[in-house]
């Protein structure tokens, strides 16, 4: 028995997948149509379902855009074809995974970025201030790597990047937010009687402020319990207890 099953035509599951060499054609006998016949492209050999994808091809696009990135290529410079040569793959390894640039340049963000956080799903107040503290965090690596900075100032004048951008992350993120919130408020512990989304939007309001609109504002450690905190106690002054109005104002 051979060591790995190949298909009918003689190739390795997944082969297709795998970095191209020698200018886009893979030299390998796998890759012949007959025994007389030269290798096809890559790129023109006809994509097979239920072929697992390579990781190391996919790991080598996302490193060739991230690499050019960093080297000052600007987004709007950057091709498919112009990634693929530099990843050493065919476009249609590319084609793929990705429909096309804007959301092959998202996933780059998610691997440039700080992972997304985990949440139980159980929790509100928890799950809330895991989330705010996402947002913190992310607001500190844009702020300490240029090249997220350079990236997401890019994106602003690419309307279908942005929009991409919008719909497969912020849209999912603000939604975790509203359900955490929610979930605050079946467990009594935010009040039931004011609109969820207000309530959200108050909650992220100061971290959208100071990450983004304030790029100068401190980002302490416990900024979201600070947030959490004052919100749920309100801005409104604390009545002085009797013989204790000292002690009052330091709470």
């Amino acid at each position: 028995m051979q060591a790995q099953a190949s298909d009918r035509d003689g190739r390795v599951p997944g082969d297709e997948d795998r970095p191209a060499h020698d200018g886009g054609r893979v030299q390998d006998a796998r890759t012949h149509d007959g025994p007389d016949r030269k290798p096809r492209p890559v790129d023109e050999q006809e994509p097979r379902r239920g072929r697992p994808r390579s990781a190391a091809a996919e790991r080598a696009i996302l490193d060739a855009v991230v690499g050019l990135l960093e080297a000052g290529e600007p987004l709007a410079g950057l091709s498919i074809e112009r990634i693929a040569r530099t990843a050493g793959v065919g476009k249609a390894t590319i084609y793929r995974r990705w429909t096309g640039k804007e959301e092959l340049f998202v996933d780059v963000l998610r691997e440039i970025e700080p992972p997304e956080p985990d949440v139980s799903g159980a929790g509100g107040l928890g799950d809330l201030r895991v989330l705010l503290e996402s947002m913190r965090t992310r607001g500190l690596a844009q702020r300490s790597s240029v090249l997220l900075h350079n990236v997401f100032a890019q994106m602003k004048s690419h309307p279908m990047l942005w929009a991409e951008y919008h719909r497969t992350v912020i849209a999912p993120r603000r939604a975790a937010m509203l359900a955490a919130v929610g979930r605050a408020v079946e467990a009594g512990e935010l009040r039931g009687d004011t609109d969820v989304e207000l309530m959200d939007d108050l909650f992220l309001g100061p971290m959208l402020v100071r990450t983004i609109h304030r790029p100068d504002a401190p980002l302490p450690e416990d900024l979201a319990d600070r947030v959490i905190r004052l919100l749920i106690e309100g801005l409104a002054p604390r009545p002085a207890a009797s013989g204790r109005g000292e002690d009052a104002g330091h709470r």
